[in-house]
């Protein structure tokens, strides 16, 4: 609160805007790819290669939408905080090389699995495979941004540390968080798209719910781990403001019973929607504890910000994009609706 009271310039607001906003996309691409991908690595443990092409062709008319929102949060990052993006990258260039490579192998995979029939086995281990490459190095970049990471003391601030200095036990379990979180995000989106008398709605159901203690347990795990390992969030959630951080996590509480409730009641898109209430109030926790801090100990949102004309400019351009963003994403979940069964695959040509 004390630094946003110290805000005294309108670039400065919109530097804090530009912050918020490409959270937003960010956590909107978790919400909408990561059940993608989370269906994904479900068909890693289905050898059903009829059932796989359903489960393509349940995501065939979204997922390329889904996947633009980190073209968007790319672009978000070069227009508005270009020195934190020049630097990151170079920090994350491994893990987010191995992302863009999982998500080649999906979109290839989606296509290849309805034409080739010889090859298809491979086409569907791509598709399962691609899916878990994103999720568990996503996760990692994740934690690898949550530790910070050395930069030159010039004018332009550069990485300075090694291309593997991104790979520590903690990034590695919030890779491994990551996968998990994703995987029930999959079950759930399994069971609202596919017809409860289908056999993947029913297996779905089983995966569901060893899923969710296992998030429950990994994600408790990262927040106590983090805890003790960042003094910047520790002293953030027990600050002056720990009441909010209580109330926020009372919230997250609340979800999690409703989304489970709404789930054994079979109540799936309200299940779907509340799962995404929890993914978006933890995210949006994590980025009030990393405030003022663009990367966390290493720069902060005003220092990695461009210049107000450049920010300026950049803002009017992108206030006509991201609405028609939006109405997209709105427009293809509303026309590809309909429960699905498993004779909808990509491999049949009726």
């Amino acid at each position: 609160m004390q630094h946003i009271m110290n805000i005294t310039h309108d670039y400065q607001w919109i530097t804090l805007v530009w912050w918020i906003l490409i959270g937003l996309f960010v956590v909107i691409y978790i919400i909408l790819d990561g059940s993608d991908l989370g269906a994904g690595i479900y068909s890693l443990f289905h050898a059903d290669s009829e059932e796989k092409g359903s489960i393509m062709a349940s995501m065939a008319g979204t997922w390329d939408a889904n996947e633009t929102w980190l073209v968007v949060v790319g672009g978000s990052l070069f227009g508005t905080f270009p020195i934190a993006y020049g630097s990151l990258f170079h920090y994350l260039m491994i893990p987010l090389m191995l992302v863009l490579w999982g998500i080649i192998m999906r979109a290839v995979s989606l296509e290849f699995h309805h034409y080739s029939e010889r090859s298809r086995v491979y086409w569907d281990w791509g598709f399962g495979l691609g899916s878990l490459i994103v999720a568990f190095f996503a996760g990692v970049s994740l934690g690898a941004f949550l530790q910070g990471f050395p930069v030159s003391q010039t004018t332009v601030p550069t990485f300075t540390g090694s291309y593997l200095a991104f790979l520590t036990p903690f990034s590695v379990w919030t890779g491994v968080t990551a996968t998990i979180a994703a995987s029930l995000a999959g079950g759930v989106y399994l069971r609202a798209r596919f017809d409860r008398k289908s056999d993947i709605y029913h297996k779905a159901l089983k995966w569901t719910n060893v899923m969710f203690y296992l998030a429950l347990l990994a994600i408790l795990s990262t927040v106590i781990w983090s805890f003790i390992q960042f003094p910047w969030a520790r002293n953030k959630w027990i600050g002056p403001y720990w009441w909010a951080f209580v109330l926020a996590g009372a919230v997250v509480l609340y979800a999690t019973w409703a989304m489970r409730h709404a789930s054994h009641q079979k109540r799936d898109v309200s299940a779907m929607l509340w799962l995404a209430v929890i993914v978006f109030i933890n995210f949006a926790i994590m980025m009030v504890t990393i405030f003022p801090w663009f990367v966390p100990d290493t720069m902060t949102i005003f220092d990695a910000a461009n210049p107000s004309n450049s920010s300026g400019a950049f803002t009017y351009t992108m206030l006509v994009f991201v609405p028609v963003m939006l109405c997209y994403n709105f427009y293809q979940a509303w026309v590809f609706r309909a429960r699905l069964s498993k004779l909808a695959g990509y491999d049949s040509h009726a």
